[in-house]
């Protein structure tokens, strides 16, 4: 399998805030076959997860002090943390934190989009992203939905150069990609009709395995659930489940 594609704009990580690191870990060992690195000194207890020797995502502990949900973050390559929290503000963002350095690792910072979805920065230093994805047990596609597409789609563009191509423009189905065809690279879709009003976007993330049912019900057998059973669409079979400590993720096989 290629090295993952690390482009300015792109999905370059992802990491899980959990309140209970511990059982999630146990959770994701089961379902992925995933291995949990030693912590870090000096970054908060934060740690990687690998999936045969090469890094997948991250984890930091939730305390609640910060009122934030457990989730799924994503986070959009630059190379230039600093211009992205100045152009959040410009077109209709919030900043979170702003701009920090992390080591050698590289720059982070940690925005909202004009519909309120989350979602980080990360100017690579020695730390460049995913080491795999599209394999079995890693990371395989990222999907932001929200009320403000329209706005949203001009966001992306504006604040991360995104190559935008709109995939499908019916009242139905609303969706517009990073890239092109099998070059794409994340999507954006018009969750208009699910998204209640007064709620924000959120970014999904979607996992690859080989085999989506058996996947299913690993989950089940290890403390999580089903949100959305597996079914075969023209992108693949795929299928809602939230993990054992009521995060969501999407499957893809």
């Amino acid at each position: 399998m290629p090295a993952p594609t690390l482009v300015v704009g792109a999905p370059c990580w992802i990491d899980l805030y959990s309140s209970n690191t511990a059982k999630a870990t146990e959770f994701y060992g089961r379902i992925f076959g995933w291995e949990a690195q030693p912590p870090q000194e000096g970054f908060g207890g934060y740690f990687t997860f690998t999936k045969d020797g090469k890094h997948v995502a991250g984890c930091m502990g939730n305390d609640g002090e910060q009122g934030m949900p457990d989730t799924w973050t994503v986070h959009l390559m630059t190379d230039d943390a600093d211009g992205v929290a100045a152009a959040t503000t410009a077109n209709g963002g919030q900043v979170h934190f702003e701009p920090m350095q992390v080591a050698e690792n590289g720059r982070s910072t940690m925005i909202a989009d004009p519909g309120g979805a989350s979602v980080g920065a990360w100017e690579p230093g020695q730390m460049k992203g995913f080491e795999v994805t599209g394999e079995h047990g890693t990371p395989g596609w990222f999907e932001l939905h929200t009320r403000r597409y329209d706005e949203s789609i001009a966001f992306y563009r504006d604040v991360f150069s995104w190559d935008a191509h709109t995939m499908s423009d019916t009242p139905e189905f609303r969706y517009t990609t990073l890239g092109e065809g099998d070059d794409a690279l994340a999507g954006i879709m018009d969750s208009s009709e699910n998204i209640a009003e007064g709620s924000p976007g959120h970014w999904l993330v979607y996992f690859r395995v080989d085999d989506v049912d058996a996947t299913l019900e690993a989950v089940t057998q290890n403390g999580g659930s089903v949100e959305h059973p597996a079914e075969d669409t023209p992108y693949g079979r795929l299928a809602g489940a939230t993990d054992s400590t009521g995060v969501r993720f999407k499957l893809m096989g």
